[in-house]
């Protein structure tokens, strides 16, 4: 680390109250080596991380902070304290409008510190999009909410990450019957080409990616669909052309058996489904969920808000380590190269 980089600063967020969120963020901030890595504000309801210690059983030393007057001092997480929800509105293992609220005005709260450069990545506990879709969020996903919040017209991409392997999408979360309509030239090589430059920015020197093709079979030479040949086959080529080592359409029942083999460090998927399946086969407690092409990196676990098991102190915050650990790592790299 260069002499003018500092320790990275990210924001943590506790997700939705009424899930897994409040307790799994309490484990991760009560881990010795996650205050070792970065500096640490925590946006949240004090309400919401009461109830997230009294589960987890550990208490959280804090430094209080107002929003416009960030502070960190070494070993102690800054506690910028939000009003987000009432406690009597907290209602454990429910999506619920005030759960929505709440998980959303931390996520806007927390992109507007970043564009100012107050925090340098967001980690956040596990969303519930119908919560807050209830609560008023038009977008297909939180991914997209934080690129209309930023403002952000370039291409943006889901990373699932397990281990050494990660997979990037064309389309995410749409209805399946509009995915084929929705694969384009462009939306391909974008997907290869965020993949192949976040992968180096996480320390991949030389990534080779796979390209899953939409049909079964990866459209067997066109007699079951044609969108391999007319539109991912020539997409891979422009990557490749571009200097991108990238290989495909390969058939998407067995693409994920080669990428756990290592012959690739990602691939990319074409739909939601067809990736995550595979990767929380091959990894669910661990894995993250990384959201490309923002200005900062934000990540979360890869589980969801897990309503059936919340206050009952059994789930796992390993996918919200992994998180946290590779948003630092991210930031720092940023960090290290901008000051």
């Amino acid at each position: 680390m260069s002499s003018n980089s500092r320790r990275p600063r990210l924001a943590v967020l506790l997700g939705d109250p009424n899930g897994i969120g409040p307790e799994i963020a309490v484990k991760l901030l009560a881990r010795p080596d996650t205050l070792a890595h970065a500096d640490v504000a925590i946006y949240t309801d004090p309400e919401i991380l009461k109830a997230g210690e009294r589960i987890a059983g550990s208490t959280i030393e804090t430094l209080a902070c107002a929003p416009d007057k960030l502070a960190f001092v070494a070993g102690r997480a800054t506690l910028v304290a939000i009003d987000l929800i009432a406690p009597s509105a907290i209602t454990p293992g429910r999506a619920t409008v005030d759960g929505g609220r709440a998980a959303l005005t931390a996520l806007a709260i927390a992109a507007d510190a970043a564009k100012r450069g107050d925090v340098d990545g967001i980690v956040f506990a596990p969303l519930n999009k119908h919560a807050m879709r209830l609560a008023g969020m038009t977008q297909e996903d939180e991914l997209r909410y934080l690129q209309q919040r930023f403002g952000i017209d370039g291409f943006v991409s889901e990373f699932n990450v397990t281990g050494a392997l990660w997979t990037s999408r064309v389309t995410s979360h749409i209805p399946l019957r509009d995915v084929a309509d929705a694969i384009t030239i462009d939306g391909v090589i974008a997907a290869v080409g965020i993949a192949d430059r976040y992968l180096k920015a996480a320390g991949k020197a030389a990534p080779k990616i796979a390209v899953a093709g939409l049909n079964p079979h990866a459209g067997d030479g066109g007699s079951i669909g044609r969108e391999e040949i007319e539109i991912i086959a020539p997409a891979v080529d422009r990557a490749r052309a571009a200097g991108i080592d990238a290989y495909g359409p390969l058939s998407p029942d067995t693409v994920f058996v080669a990428a756990r083999r290592g012959d690739f460090d990602a691939v990319v998927s074409m739909y939601h489904d067809q990736g995550q399946i595979a990767m929380k086969l091959l990894g669910f407690d661990s894995g993250v969920t990384l959201h490309g092409g923002l200005p900062v990196p934000v990540a979360t676990c890869a589980s969801g808000t897990a309503f059936d098991i919340v206050a009952r102190n059994v789930a796992s915050s390993a996918g919200l380590e992994q998180a946290f650990d590779l948003a630092a790592r991210l930031a720092l790299r940023k960090t290290a190269t901008t000051r």
